[in-house]
């Protein structure tokens, strides 16, 4: 009777072990791709988050209003920026869906010609569809530097 409660606990912390390292794979690889999103920014490539982002995305811009994944690319294709960067970068997984929050300071040219120099905090809701990782929501809000 000993020996096999021992070994259901070994079975299980085995278990627990393969859980815990494919969440922190997952977290990583959502790190990852939200460092190919600031990519995207720094080389003013939209290109580069295009096939990050799923094509029911939704966005929620810190001025309240909502896009989708065209009316998102067309305007970061004409937005300019001199400098961004991302802090406090965060994943937490929960099965299928993962939540990363961190904060963003950019300055540039918006997609009107007009000069920007933002801080905000964002939020991105990203999916495993299909066996990778698609953002299918984002929302930023300012913040004070």
């Amino acid at each position: 009777m000993k020996k096999s409660w021992m070994w259901c606990l070994l079975v299980l912390v085995s278990v627990a072990s393969v859980g815990w390292s494919q969440t922190g794979g997952a977290e990583k690889a959502v790190a990852a791709q939200e460092q190919q999103w600031l990519q995207s920014q720094k080389a003013n490539n939209p290109d580069l988050v295009a096939p990050l982002l799923s094509d029911k995305i939704v966005i929620t811009l810190a001025d309240g209003t909502v896009h989708d994944k065209a009316e998102i690319l067309a305007t970061a294709k004409k937005t300019k920026y001199d400098s961004v960067d991302y802090t406090d970068v965060k994943v937490t997984v929960f099965g299928n869906t993962a939540i990363a929050t961190g904060g963003f300071d950019g300055k540039g040219t918006d997609d009107k010609g007009k000069p920007f120099d933002d801080h905000e905090r964002w939020t991105d809701t990203w999916v495993m569809i299909g066996g990778k990782w698609l953002c299918v929501a984002s929302a930023d809000v300012p913040a004070k530097k």
